[in-house]
This record gives structure tokens, C-alpha cells and sequence, in this order.
């Protein structure tokens, strides 16, 4: 059977990044999580006012549906979402044996340097601080941990290899 991946972490990490190239070099789709946002949250977001357990229900169901459809298939997928808390995590995981946990490390300096300098990016710092706040980093036995100091294609590579 083949193996889905969830690129996690707080905003600003590169998971899009990260899974645009994991998902090529996978030859297999790629999903921005962002993309299956309610237009509320989005507009909450966009607000400046951080999502809460029960905005995020309905969209992490939906995220759980997709996992499940591409393992039903025994196709490989690549989905760049925050997965923040054990519980968002624990919906995602869908078939523990076939979802990929990788998780891009980064501290609140570096990642807060690479949002300010995106153009018309939603977050703002209030909003990135309440993702860190939120953030409880996987165990060791439930997701790769890549520090996102370093080249894309190296991460891509490492991840491929563990």
C-alpha cells in the first residue's frame, strides 16, 4: 500500500512549499489544506482572529475524507496542513500505517522573517504567535521532524530517505 504525507507545522514554515516538491518528486497530487477552508474562516482569518477547535472540525473532516479517498485508491498524495494539536493529527491519521506525519521545525524569529516578506500574506504576528501557542509538537514515533533551516530539495531528500 502506498503512503499519503501531511506536511505540518505553523504558518510560514514552507509547508507548501516543501509539499509542492515532495509531491513531484512523488509524481503524485498535491493539496494545500488552506484550499478547503470555509470562506468564514478564511474571512476570520483574514480578520486577524485565530480559528478555534470548532472551526477547524468541519475542515479537518474534509481533509480525513480526501486522505482516506487516495489510500482507498492506493494512490500517494502529498497535503500541506498545519495538523497544530495531537487531535487535529489523530483525525488526519486516517490509517496510521499509511499517513506521514513530517514535521517542519522552525522557531518564532525565522518563521516571522519569511511571512513578513510575503506579499499579501493573511497572517499577522498576533496571529502566528497563537499558532506556537497552539503547537503541540509531535513524538518522536508520530512524525518526522525536519528543521526548515535549510534547502528545500534537502528536506525533500531527507524525508524521502527516513
Amino acid at each position: 500500500m502506498t503512503t499519503v504525507y501531511v506536511i505540518m507545522g505553523v504558518s510560514g514554515c514552507d509547508k507548501k512549499t516543501v509539499g509542492k516538491a515532495l509531491a513531484a518528486a512523488l509524481s503524485c497530487p498535491f493539496y494545500d489544506g488552506d484550499d478547503f477552508h470555509s470562506a468564514e474562516n478564511v474571512a476570520k482569518m483574514a480578520g486577524g482572529t485565530p480559528l478555534n477547535d470548532d472551526d477547524r472540525a468541519p475542515w479537518l473532516a474534509t481533509l480525513a475524507e480526501l486522505l482516506a479517498s487516495h489510500l482507498a485508491r492506493n494512490e500517494a498524495a502529498v497535503l500541506a496542513c498545519s495538523a497544530l494539536k495531537r487531535a487535529y493529527r489523530d483525525v488526519l491519521r486516517v490509517d496510521p500505517e499509511h499517513v506521514q506525519f513530517v514535521y517542519l521545525q522552525g522557531d518564532f524569529d525565522t518563521i516571522w522573517q519569511r511571512i513578513r516578506v510575503r506579499p499579501g500574506h493573511y497572517m499577522k504576528a498576533k496571529m502566528l504567535l497563537s499558532q506556537f501557542d497552539a503547537l503541540e509538537p509531535p513524538e518522536t514515533d508520530e512524525a518526522l521532524a525536519v528543521p526548515i533551516a535549510q534547502p528545500i530539495d534537502a528536506i525533500v531528500g531527507w524525508i524521502l530517505s527516513n
